[in-house]
């Protein structure tokens, strides 16, 4: 099992530091639509592209540098039937880097 803590932010408002793209790996899978991102040091998924949400980038919240992030609203998702549950939530609209 894998534990996900993520939020979702619009590609336009991620920014990846120049120097951290050489200890990427990238791992993609069935559609390859998504695209997971690994560590190359210590296999850690800091953050990725979600298939359901392609527009975004899901950062893992326990790899932020303290003080970064100062509140988090968190919201279970049921596991087995996670796309029906992502589609009924309506978070897909706050990735959407053309919204608000």
């Amino acid at each position: 099992m894998k534990r996900n803590t993520h939020f979702i932010v619009p590609k336009g408002k991620f920014r990846l530091l120049p120097s951290s793209e050489e200890w990427l790996s990238e791992y993609q899978f069935g559609t390859r639509v998504a695209r997971h991102l690994f560590c190359r040091a210590c296999g850690v998924c800091s953050f990725y592209v979600p298939r359901s949400n392609p527009d975004g980038v899901a950062i893992t919240v326990h790899c932020l540098d303290p003080g970064t992030v100062t509140h988090v609203v968190t919201r279970s998702f049921d596991g087995q039937h996670w796309e029906e549950a992502y589609r009924a939530s309506g978070i897909a609209a706050h990735s959407d880097s053309g919204g608000t």
